[in-house]
């Protein structure tokens, strides 16, 4: 047992106050807070919003203050194929519809799980990590694949945002009330083994819930009328349409030709494997959830070979790691804390994995990259914060940051090479529910 002595202490505090160069930082740091007195500005010299394969797209959507990044994102890419293909402007789908069904399915997931784990105790890992979150605002790419395939989308006229789509907090805090007390109720019908009664009061529950979310989100639409003028101030109606139909005609994109890539360099996780997370997903019955690890510089040529053939990619990544929200830098040097403290943050990839300092927070849009002598040097990225950050919402991110903290993108399977194609097919390796692969956007 080693204890702090106050002859300890008392020598650390007179280094630092011997240290005129750390004193002056402390008034800077004391003042105005660690970041802003950090802040490099050699980043945003490097780091122009300026690209050599740049992507048109609409305006940015604005998730406000809820964390359906990776469903924004998702609806975003969509949304670039129509804004060319049918010259609409400001045209955005329904973030609210999908948000209602992916907190629906959520519900029965939970269900699903906390049955499946009724033989053990509550204190048990998987169990306290069931009950913990019983469901999130946060997704990945497979659980946004299910909804579409399930659901199909909307436009965002048909089902607008409500108070508590853009503000999720107390949606959030009520759902999981209840989802936790139909999981103590759950876990006592189980060890009665009768799977009727079981039944009969999970399809209750489900009653319940939808009563929820149909109060707070709205209803969701069965038929609706797509009504548009485009950019030509051309008249357009279309009467009659499902979700389902919508999709089909005005997005039309085969899901199943899409793979989750993801560069995670860890020791438990080799290169030209597959993978999938034990517990993770959204619709019973849905996609499974699974990647396919492979190196950086593989991961970053597929997203140019995508980009480059005028599709925009959907990556997630550690969004808060070395970045200005205000400017949209994100970028190693952003902010200079090692001479800030004196201290060496410096971690592997790898490391922060492992240790919990990094993991997937946030999923955007890649929509463009600069190339310079075949080699990416930064890249253009749409965000789902609104247009008051960074470019009019876009932010730009240097090419040795997403090595760093990007994890994951999802691409065409035709840039894949006949041995990626059978590694991301072959049984997938399963990971735990808290591994750092599974974290949600």
């Amino acid at each position: 047992m080693t204890k702090i002595t106050q002859e300890q202490t008392k020598h650390y505090r007179d280094n630092f106050l011997a240290n005129q160069k750390q004193v002056a930082l402390q008034r800077s740091v004391v003042k105005n807070g660690i970041s802003a007195s950090a802040e490099n500005v050699a980043a945003h010299v490097e780091n122009t919003p300026v690209f050599s394969i740049d992507l048109a797209t609409g305006k940015v959507a604005n998730q406000k203050q809820s964390g359906r990044c990776w469903m924004f994102a998702a609806l975003n890419t969509f949304r670039h194929k129509m804004l060319q293909q049918f010259k609409l402007k400001d045209f955005e789908l329904s973030q609210n519809y999908t948000f209602f069904w992916d907190k629906y399915e959520k519900a029965n997931f939970f269900y699903e799980n906390i049955l499946a784990t009724a033989d053990q105790k509550t204190s048990s890992r998987e169990v306290a990590f069931l009950l913990q979150t019983p469901q999130q605002d946060g997704g990945q790419w497979d659980m946004i694949v299910s909804l579409f395939k399930k659901y199909g989308v909307v436009p965002k006229t048909i089902m607008p945002e409500s108070s508590n789509s853009s503000n999720s907090r107390d949606l959030n805090k009520y759902l999981n009330k209840l989802l936790r007390k139909h999981a103590v109720e759950l876990r006592k019908l189980a060890a009665e083994k009768d799977k009727a009664t079981i039944e009969a009061k999970r399809g209750e529950m489900l009653q319940e819930v939808y009563v929820l979310l149909a109060t707070a989100l709205g209803t969701p639409p069965e038929v609706f009328d797509f009504e548009y003028r485009d950019e030509e101030k051309n008249y357009h109606i279309d009467q009659k349409l499902t979700p389902q139909s919508f999709y089909d005609k005005y997005i039309g994109v085969n899901l199943d030709d899409y793979v989750s890539i993801i560069n995670a360099p860890t020791a438990d996780k080799p290169y030209n494997r597959s993978y999938t997370v034990s517990m993770l997903g959204n619709v019973v019955g849905g996609s499974t959830v699974k990647y396919l690890n492979l190196d950086m510089n593989t991961f970053k040529q597929l997203a140019v070979k995508q980009l480059a053939n005028g599709e925009s990619v959907w990556f997630g990544c550690d969004v808060g790691q070395s970045s200005t929200r205000d400017s949209g830098i994100m970028a190693l040097n952003a902010f200079d804390v090692d001479d800030l403290f004196e201290a060496d943050f410096t971690m592997t990839k790898a490391e922060r994995l492992d240790s919990g300092d990094s993991l997937m927070t946030h999923a955007m849009v890649l929509t463009g990259v600069d190339m310079l002598d075949g080699k990416s040097t930064k890249w253009k990225v749409e965000n789902s914060w609104g247009e008051k950050v960074g470019e009019k919402g876009f932010f730009v991110m240097s090419d040795d940051w997403m090595d760093e903290y990007t994890y994951q993108i999802v691409i065409r399977k035709e840039y894949l090479t006949t041995e990626q194609l059978a590694a991301f097919e072959a049984e997938p390796i399963v990971l735990a529910p808290w591994d750092p692969m599974g974290a949600l956007a």
